[in-house]
């Protein structure tokens, strides 16, 4: 379960993440309840978040958390952007995204954690597992909040009887019950007028996903359009109608958001990190990345060391 008031921990930076190189740290098994791919309990100090995770620095995931605050406010990183958290309120982190928990915060309320692959594929497409469009910070209205509450009540009371039915029962009511929530949970982050009006936009739905298959390849605001059949006005309009900024500021972000992830996680030398997303030439990538944050490659990697 997730300790959420942080402490120190030694994790370096490059260890078994994937080929690009950034370490990510797996779902804990070894600390669930029967060893079942899911794990649901209260944040606070006496809680072990994971044996090497790093805290108080920057880190990464491949499993899904969620933690709803029973207290507030609490600042959190994902994705190098800071999230303020009240009372009331879900964070919703994906596999893959990076964050960090805020060394002044308390962590209050209720966290739950669940592996890669404990569901159905069914359930994971239902409930937007996997939409990293979708906002990490969520607000429920009263009324949402109320069946929020009540559906992890149920799923954590679940998991902690271990008594009552046969391991495989068990874990069969689990993932039916973690998906009730997951539902609920899905419902409320696309609700939002943000997400909406991305959804309703067929065309930069289809960018978007163009752009992140291959922005580490592709800055060409062009040749996207020429690949989806648009017309650059048309891109453009439909890109400025859903995030109120250019194609080209689109891809620009995707391009230094990995650039921060790659700076962050791993030793890799600048010019490989920029050569990793599309900039062949260190000097280039580094004026890009300066123009774009107002720090170079080394004083931001120096940042978080």
């Amino acid at each position: 379960m997730a300790n959420m008031t942080p402490q120190s921990a030694d994790g370096d930076d490059d260890g078994d993440g994937g080929v690009d190189g950034i370490r990510t740290f797996p779902f804990p098994v070894e600390l669930s309840v029967c060893g079942v791919g899911m794990q649901i309990g209260p944040m606070g100090s006496d809680r072990t978040w994971h044996a090497e995770a790093p805290l108080e620095r920057v880190h990464r995931i491949d499993f899904h958390v969620v933690m709803l605050f029973a207290d507030g406010p609490v600042r959190h990183m994902i994705d190098f952007a800071e999230y303020q958290v009240a009372a009331g309120d879900l964070l919703w982190i994906r596999p893959g995204q990076v964050h960090r928990f805020s060394r002044t915060s308390e962590y209050r309320g209720t966290v739950l954690t669940m592996q890669p692959g404990f569901l159905p594929r069914a359930t994971v497409e239902a409930t937007g597992l996997y939409r990293y469009d979708l906002p990490p910070l969520l607000h429920p209205d009263p009324a949402q909040l109320a069946g929020l509450e009540a559906s992890l009540a149920q799923l954590r009371r679940e998991y902690e009887d271990t008594a009552t039915l046969p391991l495989g029962l068990h874990t069969s009511v689990l993932r039916h019950l973690l998906t009730a929530f997951l539902l609920r949970l899905a419902h409320l982050a696309a609700s939002s007028a943000e997400v909406a009006r991305q959804q309703a936009d067929t065309t930069f739905t289809l960018f978007r996903d163009a752009v992140e298959k291959g922005f580490a390849a592709n800055h060409s605001v062009s040749a996207y359009a020429d690949a989806l059949g648009y017309s650059r006005r048309t891109l453009v309009r439909a890109v400025r109608a859903a995030t109120g900024e250019t194609p080209k500021g689109f891809i620009d972000k995707r391009v230094v958001l990995e650039a921060k992830r790659l700076l962050a996680h791993t030793d890799m030398p600048i010019g490989r990190v920029g050569a990793a997303v599309g900039f062949p030439d260190a000097a280039n990538f580094s004026k890009f990345f300066h123009l774009h944050t107002g720090r170079t490659p080394v004083a931001f990697r120096a940042e978080l060391r």
